[in-house]
């Protein structure tokens, strides 16, 4: 296992340096985004309602781009596709390394809704596609586990950074990482499948010997827009195995959580708390290192003698736990003791995407990923609708009734809905028996 990890190194370096150049943002945002909606306030509802309505956009936007680009990797292979998320997330990071005024804010706001509909997700479902190229079925999960341990690594590493650095000096070290990260994966970093490529090749060779024999013309490109899967082909793929619907279930799930979380629980501290960034990235640094020793060291032990089903539920119910605590918070302290709880947390995520990526073959596993992905951007739309609003009304004063916490408890019974499904999967026949090769998306 260690040598056909040790293979992979490029993959791991460009996951670590890309990962460290997004994270590195993170704990700074909030306070960024609060500085140019509403200066020297701790509640600012058009914050909430603006991050809400951004996260929403990204999510139609990558449910329609994921599986596309799953798709596509599948046939013009997981480097070709990788350079497009990579380049478009330096993007925004680079507008607010110039400024963080409100006109520079929207500036950022406008181009990172744009980009990160293509980039947001893209680089963690080829990345896991093409591990999943090179890694046997018995060995995935403790290999997802370790790619995710990796991506902890770089948060880990971001949050120190952060929490050291200037702001100003936060947003130029995001782009130049994230730059490195892109010049890295493209000298390095070899193509999974080579015969991805050469397949594709001579078909369309030969077909553009017969046209030109035929009509005397040189052939046109195929058509990008042939490849999209319909929703029909996502629906199918869904129904084409019972694991793999169960698991798209739960990922829903916890991605509806997930994404409530993360348009919520900052304001909610910020509010509750008077967090600021430094505190926000000690809060994410306890996150990071335990989720990174876990994945690292604890879980490619554990998935060998319980396997990924049971980790997935152990995940899933952690983290429901985790978020009661937040709800309920009566001190400062707590939110910190609570998110010590990622050592078992972390399981659920590679354990899920493990559990579906054994369902298909090393020919479909960019289709795979991407439909779990659109799941999850589904989700993700979803989530800021329900939870923003929830969050805006409680932490104001307009509240009907005093419980700042309400919309991180309806998070909490939203992955307790995830932790049941994930129970059900083990009623299925097992991964092995379960595989095939579906036809749901041409290419």
């Amino acid at each position: 296992m260690e040598k056909k990890v040790g293979g992979l190194r490029h993959l791991m370096v460009t996951v670590f340096l890309s990962g460290m150049g997004n994270f590195i943002v993170i704990p700074g945002i909030t306070d960024v985004t609060m500085f140019a909606l509403c200066p020297a306030t701790d509640e600012c509802s058009l914050a909430i309602y603006l991050s809400a309505f951004q996260q929403a956009l990204i999510g139609v936007g990558t449910a329609l781009m994921i599986p596309l680009i799953g798709n596509l990797s599948d046939e013009y292979g997981r480097k070709a596709l990788l350079t497009l998320p990579m380049t478009l997330s330096i993007i925004p990071l680079a507008v607010l390394a110039c400024s963080r005024t409100t006109n520079y804010y929207y500036a950022y706001y406008a181009v990172r809704t744009l980009t990160a509909m293509v980039s947001e997700g893209s680089i963690n479902c080829l990345s896991l596609s093409y591990l999943a190229d090179n890694i046997s079925d018995s060995e995935r999960a403790s290999a997802f586990g370790i790619l995710s341990g990796v991506s902890s690594g770089a948060f880990v590493c971001a949050t120190l950074a952060a929490r050291f650095l200037s702001t100003a000096s936060t947003f130029q070290v995001a782009t130049f990482v994230s730059t490195l990260a892109l010049v890295y994966m493209r000298i390095f970093l070899e193509e999974s499948r080579p015969d991805q490529v050469d397949s594709m090749i001579e078909p369309m060779l030969k077909e553009g010997e017969d046209i030109i024999q035929k009509d005397g013309n040189a052939p046109g490109k195929m058509p990008v827009f042939n490849k999209i899967p319909s929703p029909g082909d996502v629906i199918c793929l869904l129904k084409s195995s019972p694991s793999f619907s169960q698991a798209a279930v739960a990922a829903f799930f916890a991605s509806l959580a997930e994404g409530g979380m993360i348009s919520s629980s900052m304001y909610y501290l910020k509010a509750r708390f008077h967090f600021n960034k430094n505190q926000f990235a000690d809060l994410m640094l306890i996150d990071g290192i335990a989720s990174t020793i876990s994945q690292l060291f604890l879980m490619p032990r554990l998935v060998s003698s319980i396997g990924d089903r049971r980790l997935l539920s152990a995940g899933l119910l952690v983290t429901c736990v985790n978020a009661i605590l937040y709800s309920v918070a009566w001190s400062a302290w707590v939110p910190y003791a609570a998110t010590t709880l990622s050592i078992v947390m972390v399981f659920a995520p590679p354990s899920l995407r493990s559990i579906a990526s054994k369902q298909f073959g090393p020919g479909e596993q960019g289709k795979c990923q991407g439909c779990i992905s659109a799941v999850s951007s589904l989700a993700n739309i979803i989530a800021p609708l329900i939870f923003s609003p929830l969050t805006a009304l409680f932490l104001s004063e307009e509240a009907p009734f005093q419980f700042p916490g309400l919309s991180i408890m309806c998070i909490a019974i939203t992955l307790m809905i995830a932790f049941i499904q994930s129970l059900r999967m083990g009623s299925h026949v097992s991964a092995d028996t379960d595989k095939h090769n579906s036809n749901c998306i041409q290419v």
